[in-house]
């Protein structure tokens, strides 16, 4: 096979506020050799996942992973497909769900993130990056060990999702609404991605958060107030819903997509009610679940089979477009999970 050129897209500056595709990140071409050494893998990437944890990996700031360093392939997970092999664990033409990063190529070796995947008739690789991957893991941990959804769910249950449109509040409001039967509320940037929330997904309510009567929409939707919170974007909807939350209330802090690009991010300005609702608000990291994995993708796939979880994607096609599609998510123009389409798999014949 010889050398391979391999285009790869590497952090070039740490943005301060919003992201700059063309300062941020830079593209370089490089040669890869497909020389291995023992068990070690060369694989082509098809799908990099975009995902909001990335604009924190830009800081150079302590953090649960050390951040991406200048000059260094942005990071990412990826499904990709093995072209060469010197594993006898993966074979040519395996599909494998690994950190590649922001490129078209990568050499391997065995780690906890190199997972052999089973691709299935009418099913994408791709859903390995979000409903059966980091994303839904995601959604699952934050509502079994954070939320504690299996001692408080059910129809007297109140749960609200922000971002629920996203690749990881569609899956946890999904989960809370079929799984347990929850009053489930989401909370979007849009109408239409409301009346997706409601036709397509389910859910009791749908708000956009964008509407000058937002907080009293959310006070109407929510008479009895708001048992459990999976919040994915901080900022004033985490306010509004502190000053909902219910006695012994649980705040699952995923994320704040609404504050990454601020210079000087904002912090909640209702957290007193924590205090008077002996309420709590806990963050967490999906990693910290991993001895946890195989029951909850188990649990997932389930879950698909019996239809009580839909997925969409919105999927942008070239790597090239990669900077650009990080931008748009963290402008909410995606649907579902976002991600970029690298190259397509081929069968094990022509490899």
């Amino acid at each position: 096979m010889g050398a391979i050129k391999n285009t790869q897209i590497v952090l070039a500056n740490r943005p301060v506020a919003d992201i700059d595709p063309k300062t941020t990140f830079k593209f370089q071409q490089v040669s890869l050799s497909d020389e291995l050494g023992p068990n070690e893998i060369l694989v082509k990437v098809l799908f990099i996942s975009l995902d909001p944890a990335m604009r924190g990996w830009m800081r150079d700031v302590r953090s649960y992973i050390r951040p991406v360093r200048i000059d260094e392939v942005m990071r990412s997970a990826d499904v990709a497909q093995v072209i060469k092999s010197n594993n006898p664990d993966y074979k040519v033409g395996d599909l494998v769900r690994a950190t590649c990063g922001w490129q078209e190529y990568a050499v391997l070796k065995p780690s906890e993130d190199l997972v052999k995947i089973q691709s299935f008739p009418g099913v994408s690789p791709s859903t390995y990056l979000g409903v059966l991957g980091l994303t839904g893991l995601t959604a699952y941990f934050g509502l079994f060990e954070v939320g504690e959804i299996e001692k408080k769910g059910g129809p007297n249950c109140t749960v609200v999702v922000s971002g629920a449109a996203g690749a990881t509040g569609s899956v946890a409001a999904q989960i809370a609404k079929h799984v347990f039967g929850c009053r489930v509320i989401g909370i979007a940037g849009s109408d239409d991605k409301c009346e997706y929330l409601v036709k397509e997904l389910g859910l009791d309510v749908a708000l956009n958060y964008k509407s000058k009567t937002f907080f009293k929409e959310l006070t109407a939707a929510t008479p009895k107030l708001i048992d459990i919170f999976f919040d994915n974007t901080g900022g004033d909807i985490l306010d509004g819903c502190l000053r909902r939350i219910a006695f012994k209330g649980r705040i699952i802090v995923c994320g704040a997509i609404s504050t990454y690009n601020e210079a000087v991010p904002k912090g909640p300005a209702y957290y007193s009610a924590l205090i008077t609702q002996r309420a709590r608000m806990e963050g967490f990291i999906v990693f910290d679940y991993a001895e946890k994995y195989g029951k909850a993708t188990a649990d997932m796939s389930k879950w698909i089979k019996e239809g009580k979880l839909k997925s969409r994607e919105t999927v942008i096609q070239g790597i090239e477009n990669t900077p650009d599609a990080l931008v748009r998510l963290f402008k909410g123009d995606n649907t579902g999970k976002m991600l970029v389409k690298v190259a397509e798999e081929e069968s094990k014949s022509k490899l």
